[in-house]
Protein backbone atom coordinates (compact mmCIF):
# COMPACT_ATOMS: atom_id res chain seq x y z
CA UNK A 1 0.00 0.00 0.00
CA UNK A 2 1.20 3.33 -0.78
CA UNK A 3 2.36 5.88 1.53
CA UNK A 4 -0.69 8.34 0.57
CA UNK A 5 -3.16 5.66 0.59
CA UNK A 6 -1.95 4.50 4.17
CA UNK A 7 -2.36 8.00 5.78
CA UNK A 8 -5.73 8.74 4.44
CA UNK A 9 -6.67 5.08 5.99
CA UNK A 10 -5.38 6.56 9.52
CA UNK A 11 -6.94 9.83 8.96
CA UNK A 12 -10.30 7.89 8.54
CA UNK A 13 -9.78 5.47 11.10
CA UNK A 14 -9.13 7.97 13.54
CA UNK A 15 -12.81 9.85 12.46
CA UNK A 16 -14.31 6.30 12.76
CA UNK A 17 -13.34 5.96 16.40
CA UNK A 18 -13.95 9.35 16.98
CA UNK A 19 -17.48 8.93 16.33
CA UNK A 20 -18.15 5.71 17.87
CA UNK A 21 -17.66 3.22 14.82
CA UNK A 22 -15.68 0.86 16.50
CA UNK A 23 -16.83 -2.21 15.03
CA UNK A 24 -16.04 -1.58 11.52
CA UNK A 25 -12.42 -0.29 12.60
CA UNK A 26 -11.71 -3.50 13.86
CA UNK A 27 -12.89 -5.08 10.90
CA UNK A 28 -10.39 -2.60 8.77
CA UNK A 29 -7.41 -4.23 11.33
CA UNK A 30 -7.34 -0.96 13.31
CA UNK A 31 -7.15 -1.90 16.39
CA UNK A 32 -4.44 0.17 17.72
CA UNK A 33 -6.22 3.24 17.39
CA UNK A 34 -9.34 1.84 18.99
CA UNK A 35 -6.42 1.85 22.43
CA UNK A 36 -6.58 5.21 21.31
CA UNK A 37 -10.02 6.46 21.35
CA UNK A 38 -11.37 10.07 23.05
CA UNK A 39 -14.31 10.15 24.89
CA UNK A 40 -17.66 11.13 23.61
CA UNK A 41 -19.48 14.01 22.99
CA UNK A 42 -22.34 14.11 24.90
CA UNK A 43 -24.48 17.06 22.73
CA UNK A 44 -25.41 15.88 19.47
CA UNK A 45 -24.79 19.87 17.96
CA UNK A 46 -21.31 19.72 19.76
CA UNK A 47 -21.01 16.82 17.81
CA UNK A 48 -22.21 18.14 14.35
CA UNK A 49 -19.84 21.51 14.67
CA UNK A 50 -17.26 19.07 15.50
CA UNK A 51 -17.66 16.68 12.94
CA UNK A 52 -17.64 19.65 10.44
CA UNK A 53 -14.33 20.78 11.68
CA UNK A 54 -13.05 17.66 11.23
CA UNK A 55 -13.90 17.36 7.87
CA UNK A 56 -12.77 20.86 6.73
CA UNK A 57 -9.19 19.49 8.20
CA UNK A 58 -9.36 16.42 6.13
CA UNK A 59 -9.67 18.66 2.83
CA UNK A 60 -11.32 18.96 -0.72
CA UNK A 61 -12.60 15.74 -0.81
CA UNK A 62 -14.11 15.56 3.02
CA UNK A 63 -15.45 18.85 2.22
CA UNK A 64 -17.73 17.94 -0.62
CA UNK A 65 -18.52 14.45 1.38
CA UNK A 66 -19.51 17.12 4.16
CA UNK A 67 -21.63 18.85 1.66
CA UNK A 68 -22.95 15.71 0.04
CA UNK A 69 -24.24 14.17 3.46
CA UNK A 70 -26.10 17.70 4.67
CA UNK A 71 -28.14 16.65 1.63
CA UNK A 72 -29.32 13.17 3.48
CA UNK A 73 -31.54 14.15 6.67
CA UNK A 74 -32.21 10.94 6.12
CA UNK A 75 -29.13 8.96 7.18
CA UNK A 76 -28.18 11.84 9.54
CA UNK A 77 -30.05 13.52 12.69
CA UNK A 78 -30.71 17.10 11.92
CA UNK A 79 -28.02 18.83 14.44
CA UNK A 80 -25.63 17.31 12.21
CA UNK A 81 -27.35 18.51 8.64
CA UNK A 82 -27.39 22.12 10.01
CA UNK A 83 -23.79 21.89 10.99
CA UNK A 84 -22.46 20.61 7.76
CA UNK A 85 -24.41 23.13 5.85
CA UNK A 86 -21.96 25.71 6.83
CA UNK A 87 -18.73 23.33 5.51
CA UNK A 88 -16.18 25.37 3.76
CA UNK A 89 -12.78 24.71 2.44
CA UNK A 90 -9.96 26.91 4.15
CA UNK A 91 -7.35 26.69 1.18
CA UNK A 92 -5.89 29.72 -0.12
CA UNK A 93 -4.91 30.52 -3.34
CA UNK A 94 -1.98 29.04 -5.52
CA UNK A 95 1.17 30.45 -7.38
CA UNK A 96 0.74 32.16 -10.61
CA UNK A 97 3.50 30.21 -11.87
CA UNK A 98 1.54 27.11 -11.33
CA UNK A 99 -1.80 28.78 -12.94
CA UNK A 100 0.48 29.42 -16.11
CA UNK A 101 1.83 26.14 -16.54
CA UNK A 102 -1.97 24.64 -16.04
CA UNK A 103 -3.43 26.80 -18.95
CA UNK A 104 -0.52 26.43 -21.73
CA UNK A 105 -0.35 22.82 -20.92
CA UNK A 106 -4.67 22.37 -21.05
CA UNK A 107 -4.97 25.25 -24.16
CA UNK A 108 -1.77 24.45 -25.81
CA UNK A 109 -0.73 27.56 -26.20
CA UNK A 110 0.80 30.09 -24.28
CA UNK A 111 -1.28 32.85 -21.84
CA UNK A 112 -0.44 35.88 -24.28
CA UNK A 113 -1.82 33.92 -27.20
CA UNK A 114 -4.76 33.37 -25.46
CA UNK A 115 -5.37 36.21 -23.86
CA UNK A 116 -4.83 39.61 -24.14
CA UNK A 117 -4.46 40.34 -20.61
CA UNK A 118 -4.48 37.84 -17.44
CA UNK A 119 -4.36 38.89 -13.81
CA UNK A 120 -1.79 37.68 -11.56
CA UNK A 121 -3.77 37.75 -8.30
CA UNK A 122 -7.10 35.63 -8.23
CA UNK A 123 -10.42 36.90 -7.61
CA UNK A 124 -11.49 33.57 -5.49
CA UNK A 125 -10.10 30.70 -4.25
CA UNK A 126 -12.03 27.54 -3.70
CA UNK A 127 -10.95 23.76 -2.69
CA UNK A 128 -10.85 22.52 -6.59
CA UNK A 129 -9.56 25.94 -8.21
CA UNK A 130 -9.02 29.40 -8.42
CA UNK A 131 -10.55 31.91 -10.65
CA UNK A 132 -8.34 35.05 -12.65
CA UNK A 133 -10.12 37.57 -14.42
CA UNK A 134 -8.57 38.21 -17.84
CA UNK A 135 -9.72 39.55 -21.66
CA UNK A 136 -9.39 37.32 -24.58
CA UNK A 137 -7.96 38.46 -27.76
CA UNK A 138 -10.68 39.99 -28.83
CA UNK A 139 -11.91 42.35 -25.96
CA UNK A 140 -13.93 40.19 -24.30
CA UNK A 141 -13.91 40.47 -20.26
CA UNK A 142 -14.01 36.91 -18.87
CA UNK A 143 -13.46 35.10 -15.67
CA UNK A 144 -11.51 31.94 -16.00
CA UNK A 145 -11.55 29.12 -13.29
CA UNK A 146 -8.06 27.27 -13.13
CA UNK A 147 -8.27 23.62 -11.12
CA UNK A 148 -5.71 23.04 -8.37
CA UNK A 149 -2.54 21.32 -9.20
CA UNK A 150 -2.72 17.82 -8.08
CA UNK A 151 -6.58 18.34 -6.74
CA UNK A 152 -7.08 15.04 -9.32
CA UNK A 153 -4.93 12.73 -7.97
CA UNK A 154 -5.66 13.43 -3.90
CA UNK A 155 -9.35 13.10 -4.61
CA UNK A 156 -9.03 9.80 -6.79
CA UNK A 157 -6.56 8.75 -3.48
CA UNK A 158 -9.43 9.93 -1.08
CA UNK A 159 -12.26 8.47 -3.48
CA UNK A 160 -10.69 5.10 -3.36
CA UNK A 161 -10.05 4.00 0.29
CA UNK A 162 -13.53 6.01 1.07
CA UNK A 163 -15.00 3.56 -1.55
CA UNK A 164 -13.31 0.51 0.72
CA UNK A 165 -14.42 1.84 3.72
CA UNK A 166 -18.22 1.86 2.39
CA UNK A 167 -18.31 -1.32 0.58
CA UNK A 168 -17.14 -3.01 3.69
CA UNK A 169 -19.51 -1.31 5.85
CA UNK A 170 -22.29 -1.84 3.42
CA UNK A 171 -21.28 -5.39 3.51
CA UNK A 172 -20.68 -6.50 7.58
CA UNK A 173 -22.31 -3.87 9.63
CA UNK A 174 -26.12 -3.31 9.85
CA UNK A 175 -25.73 0.28 9.71
CA UNK A 176 -24.17 0.33 6.05
CA UNK A 177 -27.26 -2.14 4.89
CA UNK A 178 -29.82 -0.12 6.28
CA UNK A 179 -28.77 3.01 4.84
CA UNK A 180 -26.91 1.48 1.40
CA UNK A 181 -23.45 2.71 2.12
CA UNK A 182 -21.94 1.43 -1.21
CA UNK A 183 -24.69 2.71 -3.59
CA UNK A 184 -24.42 6.37 -1.52
CA UNK A 185 -20.80 6.87 -1.89
CA UNK A 186 -21.44 5.95 -6.03
CA UNK A 187 -23.24 8.50 -5.85
CA UNK A 188 -21.09 10.53 -3.94
CA UNK A 189 -18.10 9.61 -6.27
CA UNK A 190 -19.95 10.31 -9.57
CA UNK A 191 -21.27 13.90 -8.40
CA UNK A 192 -17.62 14.88 -7.09
CA UNK A 193 -15.82 13.63 -10.39
CA UNK A 194 -18.41 15.52 -12.34
CA UNK A 195 -17.17 18.84 -10.42
CA UNK A 196 -13.82 18.31 -11.43
CA UNK A 197 -14.78 17.82 -14.55
CA UNK A 198 -15.27 21.59 -16.03
CA UNK A 199 -16.49 20.48 -19.24
CA UNK A 200 -19.58 19.03 -17.24
CA UNK A 201 -19.64 22.01 -15.65
CA UNK A 202 -19.41 24.10 -19.46
CA UNK A 203 -22.51 21.49 -20.50
CA UNK A 204 -24.68 22.62 -17.22
CA UNK A 205 -24.14 26.22 -18.21
CA UNK A 206 -25.07 26.06 -21.57
CA UNK A 207 -28.57 24.05 -20.84
CA UNK A 208 -29.16 26.19 -17.78
CA UNK A 209 -28.43 29.29 -20.17
CA UNK A 210 -30.54 27.76 -23.22
CA UNK A 211 -33.56 26.40 -20.20
CA UNK A 212 -33.67 30.85 -18.75
CA UNK A 213 -33.77 32.68 -22.04
CA UNK A 214 -36.77 34.10 -21.64
CA UNK A 215 -36.03 34.93 -18.13
CA UNK A 216 -35.12 39.06 -18.01
CA UNK A 217 -34.59 38.69 -14.32
CA UNK A 218 -31.49 36.11 -14.77
CA UNK A 219 -28.07 36.18 -16.22
CA UNK A 220 -26.04 32.91 -16.73
CA UNK A 221 -22.82 33.54 -18.40
CA UNK A 222 -21.84 32.51 -21.49
CA UNK A 223 -18.86 30.16 -22.01
CA UNK A 224 -16.27 30.50 -24.99
CA UNK A 225 -16.26 26.66 -25.61
CA UNK A 226 -12.38 27.19 -27.73
CA UNK A 227 -10.96 28.44 -24.24
CA UNK A 228 -12.28 25.46 -21.98
CA UNK A 229 -11.15 22.27 -20.97
CA UNK A 230 -11.93 19.80 -18.19
CA UNK A 231 -9.12 21.69 -16.21
CA UNK A 232 -9.87 25.35 -17.48
CA UNK A 233 -13.07 26.77 -17.73
CA UNK A 234 -13.34 30.44 -19.39
CA UNK A 235 -16.70 32.35 -19.19
CA UNK A 236 -17.88 35.76 -19.39
CA UNK A 237 -16.63 37.83 -16.16
CA UNK A 238 -20.32 38.87 -14.82
CA UNK A 239 -20.07 42.82 -12.96
CA UNK A 240 -21.77 42.64 -9.92
CA UNK A 241 -21.68 42.68 -5.94
CA UNK A 242 -22.55 39.69 -4.26
CA UNK A 243 -26.24 39.13 -2.16
CA UNK A 244 -24.70 39.34 1.39
CA UNK A 245 -22.66 42.83 0.32
CA UNK A 246 -25.49 44.95 -0.51
CA UNK A 247 -26.43 47.87 0.56
CA UNK A 248 -29.71 49.54 1.11
CA UNK A 249 -29.39 52.09 -1.61
CA UNK A 250 -28.36 48.91 -3.92
CA UNK A 251 -31.77 47.64 -2.78
CA UNK A 252 -33.66 50.86 -3.17
CA UNK A 253 -32.64 51.09 -7.07
CA UNK A 254 -34.21 47.77 -8.13
CA UNK A 255 -37.47 46.45 -7.59
CA UNK A 256 -36.71 43.59 -5.38
CA UNK A 257 -40.30 42.50 -5.30
CA UNK A 258 -40.11 42.02 -8.61
CA UNK A 259 -36.80 40.87 -9.38
CA UNK A 260 -37.14 38.06 -6.12
CA UNK A 261 -40.62 36.94 -8.43
CA UNK A 262 -38.90 36.06 -11.15
CA UNK A 263 -36.12 34.33 -9.75
CA UNK A 264 -38.25 31.63 -7.98
CA UNK A 265 -40.42 31.16 -11.19
CA UNK A 266 -36.99 30.45 -13.21
CA UNK A 267 -36.13 28.06 -9.99
CA UNK A 268 -39.60 26.76 -10.31
CA UNK A 269 -39.42 26.10 -13.98
CA UNK A 270 -36.06 24.46 -13.91
CA UNK A 271 -37.38 21.86 -11.38
CA UNK A 272 -40.75 21.23 -11.81
CA UNK A 273 -40.36 21.82 -15.93
CA UNK A 274 -37.19 20.74 -16.89
CA UNK A 275 -35.99 18.60 -14.22
CA UNK A 276 -32.22 20.55 -14.40
CA UNK A 277 -31.98 22.74 -11.89
CA UNK A 278 -28.90 24.76 -10.51
CA UNK A 279 -28.49 22.94 -7.09
CA UNK A 280 -26.11 25.41 -5.16
CA UNK A 281 -27.88 28.88 -5.44
CA UNK A 282 -26.76 30.21 -1.95
CA UNK A 283 -26.27 34.20 -1.72
CA UNK A 284 -22.10 33.76 -2.30
CA UNK A 285 -23.06 32.07 -6.07
CA UNK A 286 -26.05 34.94 -6.83
CA UNK A 287 -25.16 38.70 -7.18
CA UNK A 288 -26.82 41.88 -8.41
CA UNK A 289 -25.54 43.34 -11.57
CA UNK A 290 -25.78 47.25 -12.46
CA UNK A 291 -28.76 46.77 -14.36
CA UNK A 292 -30.35 45.26 -11.67
CA UNK A 293 -30.81 41.86 -12.97
CA UNK A 294 -30.12 38.51 -11.09
CA UNK A 295 -26.85 36.87 -12.26
CA UNK A 296 -26.16 33.20 -11.19
CA UNK A 297 -22.07 31.66 -11.13
CA UNK A 298 -20.47 28.69 -10.65
CA UNK A 299 -23.20 25.83 -12.06
CA UNK A 300 -20.61 22.73 -11.10
CA UNK A 301 -23.70 21.36 -8.94
CA UNK A 302 -26.67 20.60 -10.55
CA UNK A 303 -29.95 18.47 -10.17
CA UNK A 304 -31.60 16.37 -12.35
CA UNK A 305 -34.97 15.03 -11.67
CA UNK A 306 -37.02 12.01 -13.87
CA UNK A 307 -40.50 12.95 -15.17
CA UNK A 308 -42.23 10.61 -12.91
CA UNK A 309 -40.73 12.48 -9.47
CA UNK A 310 -41.65 15.63 -11.04
CA UNK A 311 -45.10 15.22 -11.27
CA UNK A 312 -45.31 14.15 -7.99
CA UNK A 313 -43.50 16.92 -6.96
CA UNK A 314 -45.25 19.06 -8.75
CA UNK A 315 -48.90 17.59 -6.66
CA UNK A 316 -46.11 17.62 -3.21
CA UNK A 317 -45.37 21.43 -3.58
CA UNK A 318 -48.76 23.03 -4.40
CA UNK A 319 -50.38 20.65 -1.98
CA UNK A 320 -47.89 22.27 0.55
CA UNK A 321 -48.53 25.73 -0.49
CA UNK A 322 -51.89 25.50 -0.31
CA UNK A 323 -51.60 23.88 3.46
CA UNK A 324 -53.23 20.33 2.58
CA UNK A 325 -51.04 18.17 4.70
CA UNK A 326 -52.96 14.73 4.13
CA UNK A 327 -52.38 15.33 0.45
CA UNK A 328 -48.87 16.61 1.01
CA UNK A 329 -48.09 13.22 3.10
CA UNK A 330 -50.07 10.90 0.97
CA UNK A 331 -47.74 12.21 -1.91
CA UNK A 332 -44.89 12.08 -0.06
CA UNK A 333 -45.24 8.64 1.31
CA UNK A 334 -45.36 7.45 -2.41
CA UNK A 335 -42.39 9.40 -3.56
CA UNK A 336 -40.50 7.41 -0.93
CA UNK A 337 -39.16 3.84 0.20
CA UNK A 338 -41.23 2.83 3.35
CA UNK A 339 -39.81 1.36 6.07
CA UNK A 340 -40.81 -1.62 8.51
CA UNK A 341 -41.87 1.00 10.91
CA UNK A 342 -43.73 3.56 8.59
CA UNK A 343 -47.69 4.47 9.74
CA UNK A 344 -49.87 5.81 7.75
CA UNK A 345 -51.76 7.66 10.90
CA UNK A 346 -48.65 8.68 12.51
CA UNK A 347 -47.11 10.13 9.13
CA UNK A 348 -50.34 12.41 8.64
CA UNK A 349 -50.67 13.35 11.94
CA UNK A 350 -47.02 15.14 11.95
CA UNK A 351 -47.83 16.78 8.60
CA UNK A 352 -50.93 18.18 9.70
CA UNK A 353 -48.99 19.45 12.80
CA UNK A 354 -46.19 20.69 11.00
CA UNK A 355 -47.83 22.70 8.56
CA UNK A 356 -50.48 24.03 10.85
CA UNK A 357 -47.58 25.28 12.92
CA UNK A 358 -47.30 27.65 9.78
CA UNK A 359 -51.08 28.31 8.56
CA UNK A 360 -51.07 31.75 10.79
CA UNK A 361 -47.34 33.13 10.64
CA UNK A 362 -46.07 35.97 9.04
CA UNK A 363 -44.31 36.46 5.88
CA UNK A 364 -40.94 36.74 7.13
CA UNK A 365 -41.53 33.13 9.33
CA UNK A 366 -42.52 31.42 6.91
CA UNK A 367 -39.99 29.98 3.86
CA UNK A 368 -41.01 27.26 2.07
CA UNK A 369 -37.25 26.05 1.95
CA UNK A 370 -37.45 25.48 5.40
CA UNK A 371 -40.86 23.85 4.74
CA UNK A 372 -39.64 21.10 2.58
CA UNK A 373 -36.81 20.52 4.78
CA UNK A 374 -39.00 20.25 7.84
CA UNK A 375 -41.23 18.22 5.83
CA UNK A 376 -38.00 15.70 4.71
CA UNK A 377 -37.28 15.28 8.45
CA UNK A 378 -40.53 13.87 9.28
CA UNK A 379 -40.79 11.61 6.65
CA UNK A 380 -37.70 9.93 7.66
CA UNK A 381 -38.65 10.13 11.55
CA UNK A 382 -41.99 8.36 10.45
CA UNK A 383 -40.18 5.52 8.59
CA UNK A 384 -39.58 7.12 4.89
CA UNK A 385 -36.81 6.99 3.22
CA UNK A 386 -37.08 9.37 0.87
CA UNK A 387 -35.15 10.03 -2.42
CA UNK A 388 -31.80 12.31 -2.77
CA UNK A 389 -33.48 14.35 -4.96
CA UNK A 390 -36.22 15.88 -2.72
CA UNK A 391 -33.71 16.95 -0.19
CA UNK A 392 -31.50 18.51 -3.03
CA UNK A 393 -35.08 20.52 -3.77
CA UNK A 394 -35.60 21.40 0.01
CA UNK A 395 -31.65 22.73 -0.40
CA UNK A 396 -32.13 24.79 -3.13
CA UNK A 397 -35.06 26.58 -2.03
CA UNK A 398 -33.50 26.87 0.97
CA UNK A 399 -30.74 28.95 -0.48
CA UNK A 400 -33.02 30.84 -2.16
CA UNK A 401 -34.83 31.55 0.92
CA UNK A 402 -31.78 33.33 1.80
CA UNK A 403 -31.59 34.92 -1.18
CA UNK A 404 -35.13 36.46 -0.44
CA UNK A 405 -34.12 37.49 2.86
CA UNK A 406 -31.25 39.68 1.79
CA UNK A 407 -33.33 41.12 -0.75
CA UNK A 408 -36.39 41.78 0.80
CA UNK A 409 -37.82 40.12 4.12
CA UNK A 410 -41.34 41.05 2.67
CA UNK A 411 -41.53 38.44 -0.18
CA UNK A 412 -43.79 35.69 -0.16
CA UNK A 413 -42.05 32.64 -1.92
CA UNK A 414 -45.13 30.32 -0.77
CA UNK A 415 -47.26 32.49 -2.48
CA UNK A 416 -45.37 32.16 -5.63
CA UNK A 417 -45.58 29.00 -5.63
CA UNK A 418 -49.29 28.93 -5.23
CA UNK A 419 -49.55 31.86 -7.83
CA UNK A 420 -47.73 30.23 -10.43
CA UNK A 421 -48.60 26.24 -9.80
CA UNK A 422 -51.51 26.56 -12.44
CA UNK A 423 -48.58 27.89 -14.73
CA UNK A 424 -46.25 25.04 -14.05
CA UNK A 425 -48.68 22.22 -14.91
CA UNK A 426 -49.64 23.56 -18.36
CA UNK A 427 -45.73 24.14 -19.00
CA UNK A 428 -45.08 20.61 -18.16
CA UNK A 429 -48.04 19.45 -19.94
CA UNK A 430 -47.08 21.25 -22.80
CA UNK A 431 -43.36 20.03 -22.76
CA UNK A 432 -44.60 16.38 -23.71
CA UNK A 433 -46.05 17.60 -26.55
CA UNK A 434 -43.81 16.44 -29.19
CA UNK A 435 -44.20 14.85 -32.72
CA UNK A 436 -43.35 11.51 -31.26
CA UNK A 437 -45.77 11.69 -28.73
CA UNK A 438 -48.48 13.12 -30.94
CA UNK A 439 -47.47 10.41 -34.17
CA UNK A 440 -47.90 7.65 -31.00
CA UNK A 441 -51.48 9.07 -30.02
CA UNK A 442 -52.23 9.46 -33.41
CA UNK A 443 -51.39 5.41 -34.29
CA UNK A 444 -52.98 4.54 -31.05
CA UNK A 445 -56.14 6.12 -31.42
CA UNK A 446 -56.54 4.56 -35.20
CA UNK A 447 -56.06 1.31 -34.16
CA UNK A 448 -58.30 1.38 -31.58
CA UNK A 449 -60.88 2.94 -34.27
CA UNK A 450 -59.98 -0.45 -36.30
CA UNK A 451 -61.02 -2.57 -33.79
CA UNK A 452 -63.97 -0.72 -33.02
CA UNK A 453 -64.73 -0.76 -36.54
CA UNK A 454 -64.56 -4.00 -36.80
CA UNK A 455 -65.89 -4.96 -33.36
CA UNK A 456 -69.68 -3.20 -34.65
CA UNK A 457 -69.25 -4.42 -38.22
CA UNK A 458 -69.21 -8.15 -36.82
CA UNK A 459 -71.98 -7.56 -34.43
CA UNK A 460 -74.37 -5.43 -37.09
CA UNK A 461 -73.70 -8.39 -39.33
CA UNK A 462 -74.86 -10.59 -36.79
CA UNK A 463 -77.79 -8.66 -36.54
CA UNK A 464 -78.84 -8.30 -40.14
CA UNK A 465 -78.15 -12.12 -40.54
CA UNK A 466 -80.99 -12.73 -37.48
CA UNK A 467 -77.75 -14.66 -35.98
CA UNK A 468 -77.15 -12.57 -32.78
CA UNK A 469 -78.54 -13.68 -29.79
CA UNK A 470 -78.53 -12.14 -26.61
CA UNK A 471 -79.84 -13.70 -23.43
CA UNK A 472 -82.39 -11.09 -21.69
CA UNK A 473 -85.68 -11.17 -19.87
CA UNK A 474 -88.14 -9.29 -21.02
CA UNK A 475 -86.23 -8.22 -23.95
CA UNK A 476 -87.58 -4.98 -25.85
CA UNK A 477 -86.03 -4.56 -29.93
CA UNK A 478 -86.82 -1.19 -30.08
CA UNK A 479 -84.89 -0.19 -27.16
CA UNK A 480 -82.21 -2.72 -27.79
CA UNK A 481 -81.84 -0.97 -31.21
CA UNK A 482 -82.06 2.34 -29.86
CA UNK A 483 -79.36 1.96 -27.12
CA UNK A 484 -76.81 0.25 -29.84
CA UNK A 485 -77.30 3.41 -31.79
CA UNK A 486 -76.57 5.60 -28.98
CA UNK A 487 -73.35 3.31 -28.06
CA UNK A 488 -72.26 3.92 -31.81
CA UNK A 489 -73.12 7.65 -31.78
CA UNK A 490 -71.16 7.64 -28.98
CA UNK A 491 -67.91 6.15 -29.86
CA UNK A 492 -68.26 8.29 -32.85
CA UNK A 493 -68.29 11.55 -31.19
CA UNK A 494 -65.25 9.85 -28.83
CA UNK A 495 -63.26 9.52 -32.08
CA UNK A 496 -63.91 12.79 -33.22
CA UNK A 497 -63.08 14.60 -29.98
CA UNK A 498 -59.83 12.78 -30.16
CA UNK A 499 -59.11 13.80 -33.26
CA UNK A 500 -59.62 17.38 -32.38
CA UNK A 501 -57.36 17.27 -29.31
CA UNK A 502 -54.45 15.49 -31.31
CA UNK A 503 -54.95 17.81 -34.15
CA UNK A 504 -54.99 21.01 -31.85
CA UNK A 505 -51.40 19.59 -30.33
CA UNK A 506 -49.73 19.36 -33.93
CA UNK A 507 -51.06 22.84 -34.55
CA UNK A 508 -49.69 24.21 -31.59
CA UNK A 509 -46.56 23.47 -32.96
CA UNK A 510 -47.10 25.27 -36.10
CA UNK A 511 -45.76 28.91 -35.67
CA UNK A 512 -48.34 31.05 -36.93
CA UNK A 513 -49.58 35.17 -36.77
CA UNK A 514 -52.55 34.56 -34.99
CA UNK A 515 -52.61 33.70 -31.47
CA UNK A 516 -54.49 33.18 -28.59
CA UNK A 517 -53.08 33.58 -24.80
CA UNK A 518 -49.76 33.13 -26.67
CA UNK A 519 -50.83 29.77 -28.68
CA UNK A 520 -51.91 29.20 -31.90
CA UNK A 521 -55.43 30.49 -32.85
CA UNK A 522 -56.07 27.70 -34.58
CA UNK A 523 -55.15 24.56 -31.77
CA UNK A 524 -57.00 27.12 -29.37
CA UNK A 525 -60.38 26.68 -31.17
CA UNK A 526 -59.74 22.74 -31.36
CA UNK A 527 -58.67 22.65 -27.82
CA UNK A 528 -62.26 24.52 -27.00
CA UNK A 529 -64.44 22.62 -29.21
CA UNK A 530 -63.30 19.35 -27.98
CA UNK A 531 -63.49 20.31 -24.35
CA UNK A 532 -67.12 21.75 -25.14
CA UNK A 533 -68.10 18.83 -26.51
CA UNK A 534 -66.51 16.43 -23.96
CA UNK A 535 -68.55 18.54 -21.19
CA UNK A 536 -71.92 18.21 -23.40
CA UNK A 537 -71.21 14.29 -23.15
CA UNK A 538 -70.76 13.77 -20.02
CA UNK A 539 -74.02 16.15 -18.99
CA UNK A 540 -75.99 13.89 -21.66
CA UNK A 541 -74.75 10.95 -19.82
CA UNK A 542 -75.14 11.90 -16.49
CA UNK A 543 -78.63 13.48 -16.84
CA UNK A 544 -80.35 11.59 -19.67
CA UNK A 545 -79.65 7.73 -20.02
CA UNK A 546 -81.89 5.93 -17.98
CA UNK A 547 -80.64 3.95 -14.58
CA UNK A 548 -80.65 0.36 -14.41
CA UNK A 549 -84.12 -0.68 -11.98
CA UNK A 550 -83.59 -2.28 -9.13
CA UNK A 551 -85.41 -5.31 -8.11
CA UNK A 552 -87.73 -4.79 -4.99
Amino acid sequence: MKAEHLRRYRDITKLLVKYGFFELVRMMGWDDVLEKRPQFFPDNAVQGEDLTSDLEQLGPTFVKLGQFLSTRPDVLPAEYVRAMERLQSNVGSFPYDQVRDIVETELGMKVEEAYRDFAITPIAAASIGQVHRAVTRDGRTVAVKVQRPGIRDRVLIDLEVLGEVADLAQARTEFGRIYAVGEMFQEFRSTLLRELDYLQEMTNTIILRNNLRDFEEIVIPDVIEALTTSRVLTMDFIEGKKITLLSEDDKARVDTGMLLEGTFRAYLKQILVDGFFHADPHPGNVLLTPNGRIAVIDLGMVGRIAPGLREKLIGLLLAISEGQPEDAADIASSIGDKTATFDLKTYRRSAIDLLSRYEHASLSQVHVGTLVMEFTEVSRECGIRVPRELTMLGKTLLHLDQVAKELNPYFDPIASVRQYGGEIILRHVTSKISVGNVLRTLLDTKSMAGRLSRAMTSVLDRMADNELEVKVHGFDETRFIAGMQKIANRITLGLLFGSLIVGAGLFSMVPTVFTIFGYPALAIVFFLMAAVGAVWLIFDILYYDERPRTKK
